[in-house]
């Protein structure tokens, strides 16, 4: 890439934290800031955020990076030439136009509230759980949106009495900083874009516009949701009263689909991320393709407005990282996510132990909303260690699920090879720093894993849609792949292959014991 003077920053709004990132023209972080927000457990199965300490993690983190760049000697003020954003998608949001605030907790992702709506619409509605997959690539299902505003409608006072007056609006959490970070209730803009869209089920996957037949069929009120914009262009700059005002916000994407594009994925190319939960997409270039192994359509990125529109097929698995963090957390088994490395590694196997974190069901390709989380094969002779590479390999497995359903679907040797005819998985996300997780997957996939230097992608994928729209780096140079391949390092299986098929056995001996539990007394 040409070295000229200049600055992208990258809101990277995730799960559990918040992250600013400053890149220069090389593609290079010169200085970030992150900052932890609390999650809200109200019920078994439920999982909330506060709206406003959203807001306010984002204010910081922009502030803290700036300092440290500047203190690193970086013109930043002088500079920074746009940001993008990233986010968590799903994640519902349902706010006053006139006050500015929320009128409920953001209902996160992962949150199964919504199981009985599902449930009741796929009962009434003539296409049972897959009526609206034309439309928008998705079941019906407590992970995406249209489902947590539908609960949000019938079950909170304020929104019912917001969308009857007029004064309620919708988003996900890139729409609710947009709007705030664009001028709040001074003028704030109420948009979002392609990819967070693609998530709320609510979206047609091939006009790009909100679904007329499924607000109807939903009794969704049109005039609450956000416009919809491509993932690279110009949306607006951030007011008064934040850290960086005048400067232009001109990329905008789900965290997953920055990622993608993070990773420079073209057709044909899969990745996978291990955050908090892990998802595998595969892009498919740009004609949208319905999965039949349990998939689901999505898109991967749209880089401007008049810009084609590349798909994916993806899996979703609601449990990775997070099985990390229930060993400790909930069980204190470690005391940082980065001990279960070591914990794992003192043992080379599991001593026939199977873990399965279906603690709020099971994502794809499986889809069981019924299923809760197992743990067999124990006798006096497992320990610790055993259950810690048990939960490693839980993260391996699904990714495992996923992809196999991915080659069924793009063909054994369609465009999931390369040209050596090896399938080679992009990863990326705060996990894969873990090698001994990393050698998992791919001995039980029994295929390489490649893992760039900058493992944190999705904050840069963000960066490269904001970089594109003002100028600041072109295509080719975003998907040059040369000096990305040889800073990469690839984990080949060990794994001989009877043994990897007598695991995948077990595994799914394990995942058909999780099936039906979701109503065992307490």
């Amino acid at each position: 890439m040409a070295k000229e003077n200049g600055f992208i920053g990258s809101v990277d709004q995730g799960t559990t934290s918040t992250r600013f990132i400053i890149y220069d023209r090389d593609a290079r972080s010169v200085a970030s800031h992150q900052v932890e927000f609390t999650q809200f457990y109200p019920e078994a199965g439920w999982v909330e955020h506060d709206p406003m300490e959203i807001l306010e993690s984002v204010k910081v983190c922009i502030a803290k990076a700036i300092d440290k760049a500047t203190a690193a000697g970086h013109n930043v003020d002088g500079g920074l030439k746009a940001i993008g954003l990233t986010d968590q998608r799903e994640t519902t949001v349902v706010w006053s136009k006139s006050t500015g605030l929320p009128l409920h907790k953001a209902i996160v992702w992962m949150d199964a509230r919504t199981s009985a709506i599902c449930r009741r619409l796929e009962k009434e509605l003539s296409g049972g759980r897959s009526h609206f997959v034309e439309s928008c690539g998705l079941p019906i299902s407590t992970y995406f949106s249209a489902m947590k505003l539908l609960w949000l409608m019938e079950n909170v006072d304020a929104v019912k009495d917001g969308i009857k007056s007029g004064d309620a609006i919708f988003g996900t959490i890139d729409t609710w900083l947009i709007w705030n970070m664009t001028g709040g209730v001074n003028g704030g803009l109420h948009v979002t874009d392609v990819t967070n869209a693609s998530r709320t089920m609510l979206m047609n996957l091939k006009t790009l516009k909100w679904d007329e037949e499924t607000l109807k069929t939903l009794a969704i009120p049109a005039a609450m949701l956000p416009k919809i914009v491509s993932n690279s262009e110009i949306i607006g700059e951030i007011c008064k009263g934040w850290p960086i005002p005048g400067i232009k916000i001109a990329g905008c994407l789900g965290d997953q689909h920055a990622a993608m594009l993070g990773q420079a994925c073209r057709k044909g190319e899969a990745k996978s991320t291990y955050g908090t939960g892990a998802f595998i997409l595969l892009n498919t270039g740009e004609v949208p393709i319905t999965s039949g192994h349990g998939l689901l359509t999505t898109l991967s990125y749209k880089l401007g407005p008049q810009a084609a529109t590349n798909y994916a097929l993806e899996g979703s698995i609601a449990i990775a990282g997070a099985a990390v963090q229930w060993l400790r957390d909930s069980l204190g088994i470690i005391k940082s996510a980065s001990e279960i490395e070591e914990l794992a590694a003192q043992v080379d196997s599991t001593g026939g132990v199977y873990f399965v974190p279906a603690f709020n069901g099971l994502f794809a390709p499986w889809w069981r909303e019924d299923a809760r989380g197992v743990l067999i094969g124990m006798t006096r002779f497992t320990n610790k260690s055993h259950l810690a590479r048990a939960v490693l390999e839980s993260m391996c497995f699904q990714v495992k699920d996923v992809l196999d359903s991915m080659i069924k679907d793009a063909g054994e040797n369609g465009s999931l090879s390369n040209s050596e005819g090896e399938f080679l998985l992009r990863v990326d996300g705060g996990a894969t720093a873990n090698n001994l997780l990393m050698q998992i997957q791919a001995d039980l996939m029994g295929t390489p894993v490649v893992r760039p230097v900058d493992i944190e992608t999705t904050a840069l994928g963000a960066a490269y849609a904001a970089g594109l729209a003002v100028g600041f780096w072109k295509e080719e140079d975003i998907f040059e792949s040369g000096e990305k391949a040889e800073n990469s390092r690839v984990f080949r299986p060990n794994m001989d292959e009877e043994t990897r098929k007598n695991k995948v056995k077990s595994w799914c001996i394990a995942v058909e014991r999780t099936f039906g539990l979701a109503d065992l007394s307490i």
